[in-house]
């Protein structure tokens, strides 16, 4: 083993980051290794760019271009990388973005959250016409890794990426089922079982404890609060952290996680593309909804060129035409660094209360089934709730951004003086604006180098606590459904690595036959222990996630299908953060193992 490697899998782009290990991997004094910075590297990572042309650059942007049949032998990105017939993945299919859009996968990443369908199903690009070739949000997800594994071992190929120290960042808001449809994508792609998963705002946190070399001792004190907040193309993140002292160890420890709230740089996009519509309305341009598409993704790239900080003060934004007078002419307008600053503020970055919620819209009884975004985009009153509901009262006294969107200045300032007047104190914005694109790679690769090698660790275990659904025993209602009590098997903050017994009294799973295990999660219940029950709840309280339908298996010939064998159980969180849960029969030596894997089907003995 030579390389620690971070993979960042973006919504927008991925990047990977590596650090050499030492020839001599003994563990040195971790104390004196926290105050040491990581030399680390970002992988270039070759992909088309235009037809026929191929770049490597230090970002792959995260869209999937569909290929027709007469343009494979043209976008061949070289021996080794995925064929152009699965897709085009890259620069060239994000250019695609705009010039065909129902032709390109965007956003796969979310689609694997998506509970209602796109995950394994052939669906992407979603609500493209009939002739588009599909495929399903993990099939992309795997050709990306794919494409970074090849990026690898092109500039590496003494060095195979499954022999490495391998960490892959996820948002920490995944549930268990997005989790492992994202570790099955990455074993299809090569990585070598021992990966590990690591949350975006953990490896942005680690990031800034390598870069300041020892100075965030100056930043940070025994008991300051960390607030994360890392704003995606997809997604909001919120991490919030403690600095804590056990036998003279300092350590950073996870107090809590936000829920999985899709609000992120392609809500902005849509944002300024409605923006830009009314523009073009105004001048005559009434787009259809291809060129709508068109638009929201021609956004994007202005909105990235405006925010920099070296960034004009002003971009054009262009959409081919479509009516017999206007093919292969464009229909422009621009967008001025102003105006979206201000859309942005005004809409994602509102100011507010600590005690205002986000508000939710009455919504249609007819509804898309695509990505659920959030009825209310205001970020600020998404972080407002989470503080509220895991602080009780006490105050933030730090925050990290991470996220392209913080390179703009004001969005930052908004943010901050937003939570100081919750407060009515100061609060210190730690890291830096330069590390966005790279932070949470870079993170990764300094997270495998710490455990190799010693340094600080972020405590915490899991981000929320686990529950079974048990349908209790009573008389049968005639269209009622029996009512169910929960009984928690995962307490929040569980390690990986570790098990608990639940302690609870005998319980029944049915054998032999197809049932359907319901399970539960929360991120606001810290106290309750291994085998805590509740009879009632509220839907704050408790989400249910996606059931597992499955047949157990009956080894004892004496037991009929149908069965309900009494079991206790026994939870397991293993280290890439999945949760197990072993049914052990009290009567015979038979037991069961169901995963939080979301799997049609799940027969383990």
């Amino acid at each position: 083993m030579k390389y620690c490697i971070g993979i960042d899998l973006g919504t927008t782009n991925c990047v990977i980051a590596y650090a050499k290990l030492p020839d001599d991997q003994s563990t040195p004094d971790a104390r004196a290794q926290r105050d040491v910075a990581v030399p680390m590297e970002i992988l270039p990572i070759p992909q088309i760019v235009d037809v026929g042309q191929t770049e490597a650059r230090t970002s792959l942007p995260s869209f999937v271009y569909l290929p027709r049949d007469n343009e494979l032998d043209a976008l061949s990105c070289g021996d080794g990388f995925p064929n152009a017939g699965q897709g085009v993945v890259g620069q060239f299919a994000r250019s695609q973005a705009a010039e065909n859009p129902q032709r390109v996968i965007v956003a796969a990443k979310s689609w694997l959250c998506h509970t209602k369908i796109g995950r394994t199903e052939a669906v992407l690009p979603w609500q493209s016409p009939a002739e588009v070739p599909k495929r399903s949000a993990v099939e992309c997800t795997q050709q990306i890794l794919e494409h970074l594994v090849a990026a690898w071992h092109q500039q590496f190929p003494d060095a195979p990426i499954q022999d490495q120290d391998v960490t892959l960042t996820v948002p920490a808001s995944f549930d268990p089922a997005a989790r492992d449809f994202t570790r099955q994508a990455a074993l299809a792609a090569g990585l070598h079982e021992q990966f590990v998963l690591l949350e975006e705002p953990q490896a942005a946190v680690y990031q800034f404890l390598s870069a300041s070399q020892g100075d965030w001792r100056q930043s940070l004190t025994i008991g300051d609060r960390l607030l994360v907040i890392d704003v995606g193309g997809g997604t909001t993140d919120l991490t919030l952290l403690t600095l804590e002292e056990n036998d003279g160890e300092v350590h950073l420890r996870r107090l809590a996680v936000g829920n999985h709230v899709l609000v992120g740089g392609d809500n902005m996009d849509l944002a300024l593309a409605y923006q830009a519509a009314q523009k073009l309305k105004a001048s005559g341009h009434d787009l259809d909804p291809w060129q709508s598409t068109s638009l929201w993704h021609a956004c994007r790239a202005a909105k990235e060129t405006l925010l920099r900080a070296d960034g004009p003060q002003r971009a054009p934004v262009a959409v081919l035409g479509r009516g017999s007078s206007l093919i292969g002419s464009t229909i422009t307008t621009e967008l001025a660094a102003d105006e979206v600053t201000a859309l942005l503020l005004d809409g994602f970055f509102p100011k507010c209360d600590l005690t205002d919620r986000p508000q939710r819209q009455s919504s249609s009884g007819f509804q898309d089934i695509g990505l659920p975004f959030e009825s209310d985009p205001a970020i600020s009153r998404q972080v407002a709730a989470f503080l509220h509901d895991h602080l009780h009262g006490d105050a933030v006294t730090h925050v990290l951004f991470n996220g392209g969107v913080f390179h703009c200045e004001s969005i930052v300032r908004r943010m901050t003086e937003t939570m100081e007047s919750w407060y009515d104190r100061p609060i210190q914005t730690i890291g830096s604006q330069s590390d966005f694109d790279r932070a949470v790679a870079c993170g990764a690769a300094v997270y495998s180098h710490a455990k190799r090698t010693g340094g600080m660790r972020i405590r915490g275990g899991t981000a929320k606590a686990y529950y079974i659904g048990i349908e209790t025993a009573g008389l049968a209602i005639p269209g009622a459904p029996r009512p169910l009590r929960a009984v928690c098997v995962a307490p929040q903050g569980m390690e990986e690595g570790t098990q608990a017994a639940v302690p609870n009294e005998e319980v029944g799973v049915v054998v032999g036959t197809p049932a359907q295990f319901r399970f539960f999660q929360s991120t606001n219940r810290p106290n309750d222990d291994a085998g805590t029950r509740l009879d009632r709840w509220t839907e704050l309280e408790l989400q249910e996630i996606d059931p597992i339908t499955a047949s157990l298996d009956v080894q004892a010939d004496s037991t009929p299908a149908g069965s309900f064998v009494p079991v206790r159980f026994e939870s397991t969180v293993t280290e890439l953060g999945m949760l197990e849960l072993r049914c052990q029969s009290t009567q015979t030596d038979q037991s069961w193992k169901l995963e939080f894997n979301a799997r049609e089907s799940a027969n383990v003995p």
